[in-house]
């Protein structure tokens, strides 16, 4: 019995000391929510995965700078269902003080007259968002009123096999490509590979081809894309867009440019193909850098969303979300919103934010942060997207589209380059989508009660 006893008084001890930790914690931690009288700010977001950790950094950051509010973070599932969850819950004490939106919600944020601007804030702090994104801030703005604040941003940039360049001495795309640029190293990856690798991808997916048109300086509807008044009707046939058409359709003529389709899996296949080697370039989100250099066996080169021959880049919107602040909660609680989304434009949050899920820094002086400054020097490439943002001075065309209906007219959009990927006639794809954005836009519209 002696070694029996042996073997069981360490482990009954141990499991003692186990249940007084626990017992413990739970005591204090019960406690301290009781002598708490924090405001409580519920923050309702839609990021996943690695993302959330890092957002979850930010949020416990800011509870730890203050005692004053805590904010709680909820995860709300995707965008389109978080949209929802927040027009439903308005006005009931489930609602979020503070919410993040997707980019092509905007325009309904902004109509639903659910939410307080952040503008009411910087003013009452004489608060200095000079350092903030021209660019990105006025996606969320609205006749000089800045209705919410970018947070996760991102912006489309073209991504190169630099390794695959430098083997077949193929001199790299310069900063800022003309259309030329990207065909002239296509067809070179193309035809020195022998034909095993595809020189170009540009996926389906309308926000690509609104990026194009921004980058050429036209919009998508008129009314500056609903910068100066309410789209009524859609501009999508213009000679912008043909061109871009046309240059994609040049490069499927010469044989170097690989159609993935469209829908998630598309961009996944292009990703993936980029990896192993099958596809030299392609553009999407500055988002994806992360992810790239992770998992990428070749040297990553990036370089700016391309423009068309002869005309100077006129600049491309963001996409991502930005942080809007609910009316339908106190004074106190939109307070403490606010001095939450001011927390998060720190230059060092910032700076972690972009090196952590590849979003990019919105404060200028973030650029000059130990963090940013490591960062580049280990990923070069990574600074690239950042100047893209930075260079971009702000106008019409490349602020965003404050438009209704945008998850409806991004399928149309969709339709209309498939039909073009697969050989359809441009100018008639470009006329149907049109007038089914028209369509939309009427309805969508006179639901509304807009004239």
């Amino acid at each position: 019995m002696s070694k029996y006893k042996k073997l069981f008084l360490p482990l009954i001890l141990v499991l003692g000391i186990l249940f007084i930790i626990f017992f413990g914690r739970t005591v204090s931690t019960k406690s301290a929510a009781v002598k708490d009288n924090r405001t409580e700010v519920v923050f309702w977001h839609e990021m996943g995965g690695p993302a959330e950790k890092s957002l979850m950094k930010i949020v416990d950051g800011f509870n730890k700078s203050q005692t004053k509010y805590r904010v709680v973070p909820k995860y709300q599932g995707s965008y389109d269902a978080a949209i929802q969850k927040i027009l439903q819950t308005h006005g009931t004490s489930t609602s979020p003080a503070v919410f993040q939106a997707f980019d092509i919600s905007a325009a309904q944020m902004m109509h639903s007259k659910f939410t307080v601007p952040v503008q009411h804030f910087i003013d009452e702090d004489n608060f200095d968002i000079s350092k903030i994104s021209p660019v990105a801030r006025s996606f969320y703005s609205n006749n000089n009123q800045q209705q919410a604040m970018p947070f996760n941003t991102s912006q489309p940039v073209l991504y190169y096999n630099a390794s695959l360049l430098e083997k077949y001495g193929i001199n790299p795309p310069p900063t800022s490509p003309s259309y030329s640029d990207i065909t002239r190293v296509a067809k070179e990856i193309y035809e020195k590979s022998h034909h095993q690798v595809k020189g170009m991808t540009v996926q389906i997916y309308g926000w690509l081809l609104e990026q194009a048109m921004a980058n050429s300086g036209v919009g998508l509807t008129n009314n500056n894309d609903g910068h100066t008044g309410i789209p009524t009707k859609a501009t999508i046939n213009n000679p912008a867009s043909k061109e871009f058409f046309e240059w994609v359709r040049e490069n499927q003529k010469s044989g170097d440019f690989m159609n993935y389709g469209s829908g998630a899996m598309a961009g996944t296949n292009q990703t993936t193909g980029f990896l192993n080697g099958k596809i030299g370039m392609f553009i999407q989100s500055s988002a994806s850098i992360s992810q790239l250099n992770k998992k990428n066996k070749n040297k990553l080169g990036i370089t700016y969303f391309p423009h068309p021959d002869g005309r100077k880049a006129n600049g491309v919107a963001i996409g991502g979300a930005a942080l809007w602040i609910s009316n339908d909660k106190s004074k106190d609680v939109q307070r403490g919103a606010f001095e939450f989304i001011k927390y998060t434009l720190k230059p060092e949050i910032q700076a972690q934010w972009q090196k952590d899920t590849g979003y990019l820094a919105l404060n200028k002086d973030s650029q000059e942060t130990k963090t940013l400054k490591e960062l580049y020097k280990k990923n070069p490439e990574s600074k690239v997207s950042s100047k893209q943002l930075q260079e971009a001075i702000p106008n019409n065309f490349n602020s965003g589209i404050l438009m209704e209906g945008m998850q409806k007219t991004r399928q149309i959009e969709q339709f209309a380059m498939e039909s073009i990927y697969n050989g359809g006639d441009i100018t008639r794809a470009l006329k149907d989508a049109d007038q089914k954005i028209d369509d939309n836009l009427t309805t969508t519209n006179r639901a509304n009660g807009y004239h």
